[in-house]
């Protein structure tokens, strides 16, 4: 699982990479996304972040992507409203 949080001063150029990270995964919060973390999806992310987004970043821009392992994931803790993925979900029957 790879988590991206990112903050731009620009509203056109937020939206459009918010609208570039639901192609990989969905939004946990406004500016941070959990996405299904392969080799492949890191090496598209950084590439686009790279060509398209870098140049264009402010002062006060920032994009920070969190690698975690299956061990990490199974740490975190959720409160409120914070989707669950589907393994997350137990059914009792």
């Amino acid at each position: 699982m790879l988590i991206v949080s990112y903050d731009f001063a620009n509203d056109k150029m937020r939206t459009r990479f918010s609208k570039f990270l639901k192609q990989y995964g969905w939004r946990m919060q406004y500016s941070v996304f959990v996405i299904a973390n392969s080799p492949r999806v890191l090496r598209n992310i950084l590439a686009e972040i790279d060509t398209r987004y870098k140049k264009q970043f402010k002062d006060t821009d920032s994009i920070v992507l969190f690698p975690t392992c299956q061990g990490c994931k199974a740490k975190i803790v959720r409160y409120g409203s914070a989707r669950h993925e589907i393994e997350d979900v137990v059914c009792f029957s």
